[in-house]
């Protein structure tokens, strides 16, 4: 069976090209353009691992990791942060939280998609 990822992204381009590289590697990829529907669907599906930007509409990618760990359900799900935010003070608030920490301007869809795979493993 296909692993299944969120990906909780606002930018519709890069979330898209992001979606069709998973789809086509034989993922199942469910998606979130803001944190509240990140959380929502962190808490209904059974997800596999979650890639979640910190700068989003309605709610930020802090508040979204905080709520997902929180929560029975989701807790357990491995995150990686796709952001364009690498300032040390950020990459501390999600040290223990997350499995990695991606810089979305030093990366490609394929080197997403490696680190996606080694998290998985």
């Amino acid at each position: 069976m296909a692993k299944k990822i969120l990906i909780i992204e606002d930018d519709e381009f890069l979330r898209a090209l992001i979606m069709r590289k998973l789809i086509k590697e034989g993922f199942e990829v469910i998606e979130a353009d803001d944190g509240e529907e990140g959380i929502k669907k962190a808490k209904t599906e059974k997800l596999d691992l979650i890639l979640l930007d910190l700068v989003l509409p309605k709610m930020d990618g802090f508040d979204v990791l905080e709520r997902i760990k929180k929560d029975p359900i989701s807790a357990k799900v491995p995150v990686i942060i796709l952001t364009n935010l690498d300032q040390k003070d950020n990459v501390k608030k999600t040290d223990g939280l997350v499995v990695d920490y991606l810089i979305k301007a030093n990366l490609d869809p394929v080197e997403i998609t490696d680190r996606i795979k080694k998290a998985l493993k």
